[in-house]
């Protein structure tokens, strides 16, 4: 299924980008945790895809997903920095 793994790893990495801008840490701490948070996630998202009633429907629920974390690294971006 294409939304188990790579669909799952792409929006981990957005994940792991908008954590690691949104943080409240330093840079570092927040990349680091970020990382690790997404690590978890990438799992989640495997084990919800294959778990999902269709593979539509997890595509979906992931790619909603990636929509919300990419606006997070847009909004932190057009702010000139971390938020």
């Amino acid at each position: 299924m294409i939304a188990a793994v790579p669909l799952g790893y792409a929006v981990a990495s957005l994940w792991a980008a908008a954590l690691a801008r949104t943080l409240p840490m330093a840079r570092s701490e927040a990349t680091v945790t970020g990382t690790l948070v997404a690590l978890l996630l990438c799992a989640l998202f495997a084990m919800y895809a294959y778990g999902a009633r269709s593979g539509w429907r997890a595509t979906w629920v992931m790619c909603l997903a990636g929509l919300v974390a990419g606006g997070i690294v847009y909004a932190s971006i057009e702010t000139a920095g971390r938020i």
